[in-house]
């Protein structure tokens, strides 16, 4: 996104503007740069995803149960917190799962192709963003690519680590 000018419409945080500081920059580099606390709310955004599609709690209200436990793989349960097993006075209708309603039009079979389709496109994403990753830290290594990705000498092993060393610490002995 950031190699190809595509920004946010608003700032990243109060010390950083605008995206000028980021011109020129590597797409892990870009990470390196941000925010501790940027990096943390999207950590925390992920967190609590994983946390609602995997709460026993949740995927019962859904009628549903955990994959492992004989419920559908790939199934994210709603956000429908209108229901009243869940307590909730304010109605949130949101699905993250089919959020326009087209799973709901096919049959059983196309559902379980479309699953087998979404498994595979995930593994070759996977495959791809660390095919970009490969050629930005050892250039040349991913010849389709050579020339075309700006070189990166970060460790992309350690995505905290340039910013992590003691602001968390810093961050608590302030309070």
């Amino acid at each position: 996104m950031h190699e190809n000018g595509i920004r946010f419409p608003t700032a990243l945080s109060t010390s950083l503007p605008d995206y000028s500081s980021f011109e020129g920059l590597s797409a892990p580099a870009v990470w390196d740069a941000i925010p501790l606390w940027s990096k943390l709310q999207i950590f925390g955004a992920i967190a609590f995803l994983e946390a609602w599609s995997e709460s026993s709690y949740v995927l019962k209200n859904d009628g549903q149960a955990h994959y492992m436990k004989g419920g559908k793989p790939g199934y994210f349960p709603t956000f429908d917190l209108s229901k009243k097993s869940w307590g909730i006075p304010h109605p949130v209708p949101l699905n993250l799962f089919d959020p326009l309603g087209f799973s709901s039009k096919r049959t059983a079979e196309q559902k379980e192709a479309g699953l087998i389709t979404e498994l595979n496109n995930g593994r070759l994403a996977m495959i791809g963003i660390f095919g970009f990753v490969s050629e930005a830290t050892v250039p040349g290594s991913v010849p389709g690519l050579t020339g075309l990705i700006k070189p990166y000498d970060g460790d992309v092993m350690a995505p905290l680590a340039p910013n992590l060393d003691g602001a968390i610490s810093t961050y608590f002995s302030n309070l």
